[in-house]
C-alpha cells in the first residue's frame, strides 16, 4: 500500500470508464496513449480528477511530438511520457532526443521516460532530467531483480 501503482493501459478508448475501472483495482497512474482522440484523454483526466489519480500520456508512434504535446499539455494531464517501444529500441532508437522536444513546449505536466532503460543507460536517462522514469525490462530481465532495482535505485537517489 505504500507504493504508488502505475497501470500501463495504453487507454486508446472509452479514457473515463477505463481511468475509472483501473481506479477501482487499485492504479495511482493511469497510461493513455497520445496518438487516441483528444476526448478520449480529455474524459481520463476528468475521471482521474474525480477519482483523485492521475493520467500519463503515452507518446509512443506520435509523430509530432512537440505539436502534441502541446496540445495534450492543455488537457490538464499529469505527465507527458517518451517511449521508445521495443521494435525502435531495435532500430537504435532511443527517447532522449523527444524527451528535449517536449521539455521545450511543455508548461504544467510533468515529464516521463519509458523504453530501454537499464542500468547502463541510467546515467544518460538522469542526465536528461525526467521527473519520472520507468524502466520494465531493465529489472524484469535481470537474474535476480532486486538487485538491479537496488542498483537503480541507489543511482537515482544519488543524482
Amino acid at each position: 500500500p505504500h507504493l504508488r501503482v502505475l497501470a500501463d493501459l495504453k487507454i486508446m478508448d472509452a479514457g473515463g470508464y477505463e481511468v475509472m475501472k483501473a481506479s477501482e483495482a487499485g492504479a495511482d497512474i493511469i497510461t493513455v496513449l497520445g496518438v487516441s482522440d483528444d476526448s478520449t484523454i480529455k474524459g481520463a483526466v476528468a475521471e482521474a480528477l474525480k477519482q483523485g489519480k492521475q493520467v500519463m500520456v503515452d507518446m509512443i508512434n506520435v509523430k509530432d511530438i512537440e505539436g502534441r504535446a502541446r496540445e495534450i499539455d492543455a488537457f490538464g494531464v499529469d505527465y507527458i511520457c517518451v517511449h521508445s517501444g521495443y521494435d525502435h529500441q531495435a532500430e537504435g532508437k532511443n527517447s532522449f532526443e523527444e524527451l528535449a522536444a517536449i521539455k521545450r513546449v511543455v508548461k504544467h505536466a510533468k515529464t516521463a521516460v519509458a523504453g530501454g532503460i537499464k542500468i547502463e543507460t541510467l546515467p544518460e536517462v538522469i542526465q536528461a532530467n525526467p521527473d519520472l522514469v520507468i524502466v520494465g525490462g531493465g529489472i524484469t530481465s535481470q537474474t535476480d531483480k532486486k538487485v538491479a532495482a537496488a542498483q537503480m535505485n541507489q543511482l537515482v537517489k544519488q543524482a
